[in-house]
Formats: structure tokens, C-alpha cells, sequence
């Protein structure tokens, strides 16, 4: 009796290691996935990363997943700390939410091939890492087609983080917006480089005021620049959240993100065991971004014109770099019946500005 007891013990524990050890060797497919998330700034920043932890709420409602996040991580190697105690913690599946996040992703990824990695807004892939962003190109133009009709005096300011693709071809699109509909406006840079400081978005956004500007669009994450040309009697566009409420005397509307489905999806697909690392960049079609709807404090005319522009995005039947396209120099960049693609938008060419943008792109970030 003895020996049979023992030898059913035996057997329970070999197929016990065995059901352990298929587990493991699975990684992250099945259904259990703990999910981390590496914020550049505080979930309540009224902008970039508040939009990105509305997604992962969104996530860890309709799968019932486990989530974790660090907000606030500087970029550079403090970030790679912030992945290997997400990892440490259990989390298997990770989003890194910054475009200086993506060398460290890149590392770690590496260095845990049975994590899968996701970083937002680079270009760098690995066998477990996507990347993923959007055309925000798309939503900056119509609201360049917003500004381009409010404004009075001709100049419109723009407050922006750093000189990389991303934003170089954010300014670019929201300049021909306003062009296309008032060929004599100007569009002002100031630089601020960084991603989230209130007080240096405002210094700047005060700056183009004085300038002469009377509409303020931005690329940065708070909502400072807003404030600050609602305290000038100016009007301001937003980014990354409809924030209305932050300024609602100057606020017309915003380009804005909607992560939420896109985190579901990929996570859904990690749980069924068909994760594949890819580069995604939907647009306006796909959900992932808009434009927010305007308000009262958006000029009358904007509306048909904008819904007009976006029918056309939707559709597929409109490109926002589509040639001719001229620098500040005039010289032409892109021909006549060409346009750039996704890849050439973001890629390190975007290192010029179009005909109408006054300002300098000083260095690459």
C-alpha cells in the first residue's frame, strides 16, 4: 500500500514540474499577463500621460488584467531602472511611453526575451519588442485649419518640446492646415525643451504673446500654454486630451490620443498567444487619435471645414504631405503628385520646415 501511495505521489509531482515547466517555457501566452507601464510625467498631467494611464484603465477594465506603472521617469538609464522593477514585480508585458524610453526598451528586451516590450512613439524592433504610434499628422492639421481661421493677426504660436521627427512633422502639418486656409498667417516657434515643465511651457507660450500672437497650439504635455493665452484674452489649441476645462475662455479644441483599444488588442492577443512584434501607426480611420470636438470658442466656419478635410482622411483620399511642398527656403522638398510616407514623416529627413513656419530647428534631441 505503501509503495503505491508513493508512486502516485511521484507521479502527481512529475506532472506538477511538468505543467510548470510548459508554463514557463509558454513565456506570456495563455491568459496570464501582468502588465506594466512606464510613465514620462504624472498621471495627472492633464495631457500626454494621462492620456496613455486613461488607456491602461481602460485595459485593466475590459480584460480584468493586473497593471503597474512608474510615472515620472526621467529619460536615459533611470528609465531602464524603471523596467527592471516592473519586471522584478512580475510584469511580463510592458509599455514604454516616451520616444527617449526606446534605447533601454531596446536593452531590456534584449536581455528578457520572454517579456514582451512595447515602446510608443520610436522606430527600434525587436523580436519581442513593437513599437507603436499614430498619424498624429492627420488631427494637427485640422486643427492648423482651426487656427488658420481665428486668428487676426496673422501669427500663430507654437510652443514645442524637442527638435525630433515626431514634432518637426507635428509643426510642419498644423502649418499647412492654417495655410491652407489663410495663406498669410505664419506660424512662431519657441522651443522648450522638455516634455512636462508647467512653468517653461507658459515662459514660452507668454513669449509668442508678446510676439504678436493670438492662438497658441503646443507639443508639450501640460496644460500651461492654454492658461497662459487665456490669461492674454488669446485662444489656444490643446494636445493629447480634450482639456477645455483648464482654459475654457481661450480652448478651441485638441489633437488628441485614445490608447485604450489598442492596449486591449494587444494584450488580448499576448493572452492568445499571438503576439508578433510589429510597428503600428494608426490614425483617424483606426480610432486611435482625433481631433476633439470644437467648442463654442472655435470659429463658426471651422466646423464644416474640418469634417469636410476628415471625411477625406477617413476615406483614405487626402495626404497632409502631399506635393508641392516648399522649406522656409523654397526649396521644394516634396514634387508635385508625390507625397511622404509614414516612414519618411518620422524618419531622421523631417529635419526641415515648411514654407510659413518662422522659427529654427537647432539641434536633434
Amino acid at each position: 500500500m505503501t509503495k503505491k501511495v508513493i508512486a502516485l505521489v511521484l507521479v502527481v509531482m512529475m506532472a506538477f514540474s511538468l505543467a510548470l515547466m510548459t508554463g514557463c517555457s509558454a513565456g506570456t501566452s495563455g491568459s496570464k499577463v501582468k502588465v506594466g507601464f512606464v510613465f514620462i510625467g504624472p498621471v495627472k498631467d492633464g495631457g500626454w500621460t494621462e492620456a496613455h494611464a486613461n488607456g491602461m484603465n481602460y485595459l485593466k477594465e475590459q480584460l480584468k488584467v493586473e497593471t503597474m506603472h512608474r510615472e515620472m521617469v526621467p529619460e536615459g538609464p533611470e528609465s531602464k531602472k524603471a523596467i527592471k522593477e516592473l519586471i522584478n514585480a512580475g510584469c511580463n508585458v510592458i509599455f514604454t511611453t516616451s520616444f527617449g524610453y526606446m534605447d533601454p526598451t531596446l536593452e531590456m528586451a534584449k536581455e528578457n526575451p520572454n517579456v514582451k516590450f512595447y515602446h510608443c512613439s520610436g522606430f527600434k524592433t525587436a523580436d519581442n519588442m513593437s513599437n507603436y504610434f499614430g498619424r498624429m499628422h492627420e488631427p494637427r492639421y485640422l486643427s492648423g485649419i482651426v487656427a488658420g481661421l481665428k486668428t487676426k493677426s496673422n501669427k500663430i504660436g507654437y510652443v514645442a518640446a524637442y527638435e525630433i521627427p515626431e514634432v518637426i512633422s507635428g509643426i510642419n502639418a498644423f502649418t499647412l492646415g492654417v495655410q491652407s486656409v489663410n495663406p498669410n498667417a505664419v506660424v512662431k516657434v519657441r522651443w522648450s525643451h522638455t516634455w512636462i515643465d508647467s512653468a517653461k511651457e507658459k515662459d514660452a507660450a507668454v513669449a509668442l504673446l508678446d510676439d504678436g500672437c493670438d492662438v497658441i497650439s503646443q507639443h508639450n504635455d501640460s496644460t500651461s500654454p492654454q492658461i497662459a493665452a487665456q490669461e492674454r484674452g488669446a485662444f489656444a489649441l490643446g494636445y493629447n486630451l480634450d482639456s477645455r476645462n483648464a482654459a475654457p475662455k481661450a480652448y478651441m479644441t485638441a489633437p488628441i490620443w485614445n490608447w485604450g483599444p489598442y492596449y486591449v488588442n494587444e494584450v488580448k492577443s499576448i493572452m492568445e498567444g499571438k503576439f508578433k512584434a510589429s510597428a503600428y501607426h494608426g490614425g483617424i480611420k483606426e480610432g486611435i487619435l482625433d481631433l476633439a470636438p470644437l467648442t463654442d470658442v472655435a470659429p463658426a466656419e471651422a466646423k464644416a471645414k474640418v469634417e469636410e478635410v476628415r471625411k477625406k482622411m477617413v476615406e483614405g483620399s487626402f495626404e497632409v504631405f502631399k506635393g508641392p511642398l516648399q522649406d522656409q527656403t523654397g526649396t521644394v522638398k516634396v514634387p508635385e503628385g508625390k507625397f511622404l510616407t509614414y516612414e519618411e514623416i518620422f524618419g531622421t529627413d523631417m529635419n526641415w520646415f515648411v514654407k510659413g513656419v518662422e522659427g529654427k530647428i537647432e539641434a536633434q534631441k
